[in-house]
């Protein structure tokens, strides 16, 4: 198949793309910025295999036939035991990330809304919470974490992580 791409002649490879399944996939995940006041809600990592004792944003992937609200719905409720109305929940930054063997979108929601205390859903995973700003996290930061609360704060809604 020929189709026109930027003016010029594009020949599509349909040996390559034989139905969608063929295509790259990228892992999506949801971020939480719980915030209460001029603090955020940040986890500290553990027995994860990732960043473990370092402090995070809650979140998790999304998964099959879910919006991302949908999974920082579940996810919360997971992590933190608690729920929110998804009219309560505002769009803050898209990151694109590149790791060693994979890419991921990251998605970050704020939320100043919501019902129930905060408690430890997965204490197998998190070693406790703190209520801080990215500036007095009292410990190491995830670094595309800290890069994506970067963008945020300076109301930049894209970044790239890590390329």
């Amino acid at each position: 198949m020929i189709s026109i791409s930027r003016g010029r002649p594009f020949v599509h490879d349909s040996a390559k793309h034989q139905n969608a399944k063929d295509r790259y996939k990228q892992i999506v995940a949801v971020h939480l910025v719980l915030q209460r006041d001029a603090q955020i809600l940040f986890q500290l990592r553990k027995n994860t295999g990732y960043e473990d004792g370092s402090y995070s944003l809650p979140g998790g992937h999304v998964e099959a036939d879910e919006t991302a609200i949908v999974a920082l719905q579940r996810e919360m409720q997971e992590e933190l035991c608690i729920e929110f109305n998804p009219a309560d929940v505002e769009f803050a930054h898209v990151s694109h990330r590149k790791g060693d063997d994979h890419e991921r979108i990251d998605f970050f929601f704020i939320v100043k809304k919501w019902r129930g205390e905060v408690t430890n859903g997965e204490p197998n995973k998190c070693d406790g919470f703190v209520w801080a700003t990215r500036k007095t996290v009292p410990g190491k930061l995830v670094d595309y974490i800290k890069n994506a609360l970067e963008h945020i704060e300076a109301d930049k809604p894209y970044s790239q992580f890590a390329w």
